[in-house]
């Protein structure tokens, strides 16, 4: 199997986590590329249903390694949930079968608060946002002031990234949104946390990609959302915050154009979306 993209091609749940499924047995790695826990691929295997937010539904095979990309913006405590859940079914996770780049950026507590502040004071305008903190913490990304998965074990650098910020977010969630402020020591607190039980699973996924191609192993990319929803491409304002297109593969897992070899395209034969906007 060469190296394959899997999008939709229209507003999300499309069906993709099904074909993802198929077409990870001639996989040996499978990649998340953009996008958050807005995403939600579902998998029913042996009687067994699986929901699969974060981690690439790849998992559920032996043998394969699943990627959480550069391009993904993670809640730390959702991805623990779900290997946790995993874990309880009995399917093994460890730094052997996943790893998160170590340059994903981490959705903080206060981009839930923000997201979810904002919304609200839109009343009928309301773009359909799940409020999960996706939106804010791409911004920060973008505004270079963003705490990415590494920082988390790097105790100095993440309380003096986490106090600029809150200095920011707290006034803007007060004074703007008319929301109630975060406490800087209990977001510290949490985020460490999360950061002792993710170490060892992060890694550079760009070389892991690379050492992966050298030795002519198959890649599976699986993007979430759908076409419609692309920030760019899409039916904007009421979009995701990120690229679920095809090329974004390239920025959001670290590879060249010319390591992506076929794009599926998944389509269903009557049409919904995800989130309020023209339909």
């Amino acid at each position: 199997m060469p190296n394959t993209v899997v999008v939709g091609t229209q507003w999300g749940d499309e069906g993709k986590g099904k074909i993802v499924d198929l077409l990870t047995a001639e996989a040996d790695v499978v990649v998340r590329y953009q996008g958050g826990n807005n995403a939600g691929h579902t998998l029913v295997v042996e009687g067994k249903k699986f929901i699969f937010h974060l981690i690439p539904s790849g998992i559920l095979y032996e043998g394969k390694k699943c990627l959480i990309g550069n391009g993904l913006v993670v809640d730390p405590g959702i991805l623990l949930k779900e290997m946790e859940n995993l874990e309880k079914a009995g399917i093994r996770v460890d730094p052997e079968r996943l790893a998160l780049s170590e340059k994903a950026h981490v959705i903080m507590p206060y981009h839930k608060a923000v997201d979810l502040a904002r919304e609200a004071a839109k009343g009928k305008e309301k773009i359909g946002t799940t409020g999960r903190g996706i939106g804010p913490c791409y911004e920060d990304k973008a505004a270079r002031i963003g705490i990415r998965a590494i920082d988390l074990t790097e105790p100095e650098t993440l309380e003096k990234k986490i106090k600029a910020c809150l200095k920011e977010k707290n006034f803007y969630l007060q004074q703007f949104l008319d929301g109630q402020a975060l406490d800087e020591k209990e977001v510290l607190k949490e985020t460490l946390a999360y950061g002792k039980e993710l170490s060892s699973f992060l890694t550079d996924v760009s070389l892991e990609m690379e050492e992966a191609l050298k030795r002519k192993k198959n890649i599976l990319f699986e993007g979430a959302q759908g076409t419609h929803l692309d920030i760019d491409h899409g039916t904007y304002p009421f979009v995701t915050s990120s690229n679920p297109v095809a090329g974004a593969a390239c920025a959001g897992a670290g590879v060249g154009p010319g390591q992506l070899h076929h794009v599926v395209g998944v389509v269903k034969a009557y049409t919904t979306r995800v989130g309020a906007g023209p339909f």
